[in-house]
């Protein structure tokens, strides 16, 4: 990666997987970059990169760019707005930029906050997974003010491939969730082919080398095949931030009415999963599931 040297000081909120991948790419960009997470320990590894490490979130607000990735619409409501959140501190930051996938309620109310507080606020989910991340290779989707999101595009596109501006409001947090809702449903429908043909005899290793080779195989499969061969459900993405992002899509849909017959039968399918003990697996279990829902005992190949 070119070295790409901050004009701006860069503060990351929130180092979990996800977290501490996007704020890993910005270090290795040359950016100045100071982290803080609730759980002290998992900002070790930036650490040892070189970022800086804040005592608490208003030592955080003293950057000119605070990033956020956190899991839910409350925790990104707390780190903002809450009691010794981002906005209580006494130097503010010029931009919060959030990374979650929350609702777009959620983030217009959070948008409210910051205007009322002179903060510009860009909501800008990513595509991808920490591995994806790690390699460079995610997407972000960004909306809200198109001179905020200019400011922003340099860290934008030193975490992922490239950025994409989708509008003024919260336009963003629905292409998020619309990109989830496909992905729960590509793996759905690669279940069922794939359990159909195993057990029918065609062993789960050559259907899917078939499959990956023809117009229908995509780069996200090829890189997933080998966990399907190995059953190996070790969570990039579990079953429950999956169900949580069917969640946010049907409500979008009940709001639009939009009908969504494949998404609201694979959100019983997910449930299905996570009833049957994968809530902490990757969201690729929904394989196993399937196999087992006919009756089939699987191997790793």
């Amino acid at each position: 990666m070119a070295d790409m040297s901050s004009e701006l000081t860069l503060g990351w909120l929130g180092t979990g997987r996800m977290g501490a991948a996007m704020a890993g790419r910005l270090l290795q960009a040359g950016n100045d970059v100071t982290v803080w997470n609730r759980t002290r320990s998992k900002t070790d590894d930036l650490a040892k990169a070189g970022a800086k490490v804040a005592d608490t979130i208003h030592d955080l607000a003293a950057t000119d760019v605070v990033f956020i990735m956190v899991s839910t619409p409350k925790d990104l409501e707390q780190v903002v707005a809450g009691e010794g959140g981002l906005l209580s501190a006494p130097k503010l930051p010029r931009i919060i930029v959030d990374c979650s996938s929350v609702s777009a309620e959620a983030s217009a109310e959070v948008r409210r906050l910051t205007d009322e507080k002179g903060v510009e606020f860009l909501a800008s989910p990513i595509s991808g997974n920490p591995h994806v991340v790690a390699e460079g290779q995610s997407i972000l989707m960004s909306s809200g003010p198109k001179a905020t999101y200019e400011a922003a595009r340099p860290y934008l596109n030193a975490i992922g491939k490239t950025s994409v501006w989708v509008g003024e409001g919260e336009q963003a947090r629905v292409v998020k969730i619309c990109h989830n809702l496909y992905l729960g449903m590509i793996v759905q429908s690669l279940s069922e082919v794939t359990a159909l043909a195993e057990k029918s005899g065609v062993p789960r290793s050559a259907f899917l080398e078939f499959l990956n080779n023809t117009v229908l195989a995509s780069d996200w499969v090829r890189k997933r095949t080998p966990d399907m061969l190995s059953l190996d459900w070790t969570p990039t993405f579990t079953t429950e931030l999956l169900r949580k992002d069917f969640d946010l899509g049907l409500a979008i849909a009940r709001a639009q009415e939009m009908p969504m017959p494949v998404g609201a039968g694979v959100m019983q399918l997910i449930q299905n999963a996570i009833g049957r003990g994968h809530r902490d697996d990757d969201f690729l279990s929904l394989f196993q599931v399937q196999a087992e829902s006919a009756g089939m005992t699987i191997k790793p190949e």
